[in-house]
């Protein structure tokens, strides 16, 4: 058996996403052990951290500072990325 915990801001999933989270991480295990049964025996929890229930450099965020937080990453990194 394989265990996968996911840990997320409250309500960062929707129902859909929950779900292609599940597949795609179940699939991704599978794959990399090179097991296709494996599937049937990996287990995906997915915890959600209550609003200030997620530290980030020393301070308990609410989702909204976390989304600002991932937001400001994702844009750093989009801007350093090499174009093809």
């Amino acid at each position: 058996y394989v265990r996968v915990q996911v840990l997320t801001n409250a309500g960062a999933l929707d129902r859909a996403k929950q779900l292609a989270v599940v597949r795609k991480l179940t699939d991704i295990v599978a794959a990399a052990a090179g097991d296709r049964t494996l599937a049937d025996r990996t287990w995906v929890l997915l915890t959600e951290a209550p609003e200030g229930g997620w530290g980030l450099g020393g301070h308990a965020n609410t989702n909204a500072e976390l989304i600002s937080a991932a937001r400001a990453q994702i844009a750093k990194l989009s801007k350093n990325s090499p174009r093809t």
